[in-house]
């Protein structure tokens, strides 16, 4: 196999030069260079990466946890961070977890042993402290608070904006609020939950607990939540739902059965979907593809200073007003 000495000696130019031409290194003359180049085609010459990463130290390639590919949550949040990534010429590497510790560590592990530079973690079902203890080998970026760590996060604060959301329909005049959230016992949801029992009880507010749905992850979630509401004695005046996808499927199935909304059963969306503005659903604008653009940046500047000083960034959210509330 050839190697760079040999490319060297045929091309009749330096290691150094031979060098300067395969890092794209803008201070070669153009004879010189295609000197380089023909002789790299002459020779079939690959280059070997684990040696480059070796002597640079870095692979160009940062590892995404995210629990699943087919949500829309996840794919926003990787559509910023892909977008940074491209601008930055590195490379993704997509994991799925399904919420597996196990396999969140596998990626872990993978930064321990230089496979990898970082480690984006959009949502994890590992602690914190966990999480931790890879720092020494590398920089780790999380998509939610974890308070302060030695690892950097991008997030919004969930409780207030829920709790706004929450203000929005009561200013609204609505009393009888329902909930429906994906997974019960996940960081976010297990906050926005708390906002949710706090806020009722703080403005007197009735709690049901058929009010209150769990697992609402697809948009056939949606609607069978909109199916239960017809065999209810009492009905909520509206819901509020974490992701626009399962209130476009609980709309969807309620006006199949004759339920008017807002006029029936008003909803509240989460994440400023495109099937959202598709329907005309209210919404609170959390930001997703700030968020992953952002923590890729952040990735990014400690991979290339080698600062793993933790960066902790808030994001702003709003509420969309639109039909359906």
């Amino acid at each position: 196999m050839a190697n760079i000495k040999e490319i060297a000696r045929i091309a009749g130019v330096s290691v150094t030069t031979v060098s300067r031409v395969l890092n794209n290194h803008p201070y070669v003359s153009e004879p010189k260079r295609a000197a380089v180049l023909q002789t790299i085609e002459q020779l079939n010459y690959t280059r070997n990466m684990n040696a480059v990463h070796l002597s640079t130290g870095r692979t160009g390639t940062v590892a995404v946890i995210l629990p699943y590919i087919n949500l829309f949550y996840f794919s926003v949040v990787m559509d910023g961070l892909a977008h940074e990534a491209l601008l930055a010429q590195y490379r993704l590497i997509l994991c799925q977890s399904n919420y597996a510790p196990d396999e969140e560590l596998k990626v872990l592990e993978m930064l321990r042993n230089k496979e990898i530079d970082g480690v984006v973690v959009v949502s994890t079902a590992l602690p914190p402290e966990v999480i931790e203890e890879y720092m020494e080998y590398g920089p780790v970026v999380t998509c939610q608070d974890n308070g302060e760590r030695r690892f950097s996060s991008v997030y919004i604060e969930h409780y207030a904006a829920f709790w706004h959301g929450l203000e929005y329909l009561k200013d609204k005049g609505y009393r009888k609020i329902g909930y429906c959230e994906g997974r019960q016992n996940g960081s976010s949801a297990t906050i926005r939950q708390t906002a949710y029992h706090a806020f009722l009880a703080e403005h007197g507010l009735p709690f049901r607990q058929e009010w209150m749905v769990f697992d609402c992850m697809q948009v056939e979630d949606g609607a069978a939540v909109a199916r239960s509401l017809l065999e209810m004695e009492e009905r909520p005046e509206v819901l509020i739902l974490t992701g626009d996808h399962v209130a476009a499927g609980l709309i969807i199935e309620a006006r199949k059965h004759g339920l008017r909304i807002p006029e029936d059963v008003a909803v509240l969306g989460f994440d400023n979907q495109p099937i959202g503005r598709l329907l005309d659903i209210t919404t609170i604008d959390n930001h997703l593809y700030d968020m992953g653009a952002a923590a890729f940046r952040i990735i990014h500047e400690q991979i290339r200073t080698g600062n793993r000083q933790p960066v902790y960034r808030k994001l702003d959210y709003e509420i969309i007003e639109r039909g359906t509330v």
